[in-house]
């Protein structure tokens, strides 16, 4: 049984939440979510094809699923760079992730995860 469409749910919710945390200003929360929800929906892209891949980055699942489009795996290469140091002091010489994001930056990744996951859509829509 194929549950792509899970996934891709799960995808949507995660940018939900990416919204709500940059409403909060919790901008480094922000980007980890909208990193999560662009891994949810590569996942998803894969589970479309009968595929499961391990791991989080969100590069190496897109094109493990065969993803060749130049601005959604730039996309997924700025997202990748939220996977950890927004969620622990040590990813910073100093300080904590809530020191080093900002809106503009939570904003940008929101966009980026929304393009992922739209073009995640148009991939799967007829499956």
């Amino acid at each position: 049984m194929r549950r792509h469409r899970d996934w891709l749910r799960q995808a949507k919710r995660k940018l939900e939440s990416a919204q709500w945390a940059i409403q909060g200003q919790f901008y480094e929360d922000a980007c980890f979510a909208a990193q999560q929800a662009a891994e949810l929906a590569a996942k998803a892209l894969l589970e479309s094809q009968g595929r499961v891949e391990l791991g989080h980055s969100v590069l190496q699942l897109l094109r493990a699923a065969g993803v060749r489009q130049r601005k959604i795996l730039a996309a997924a290469r700025l997202l990748d760079r939220y996977y950890i140091p927004t969620r622990y002091p040590n990813g910073f010489a100093q300080g904590a992730p809530m020191d080093y994001y900002d809106k503009p930056t939570a904003q940008e990744a929101v966009r980026r995860a929304q393009d992922i996951v739209a073009f995640v859509e148009t991939q799967i829509a007829g499956i």
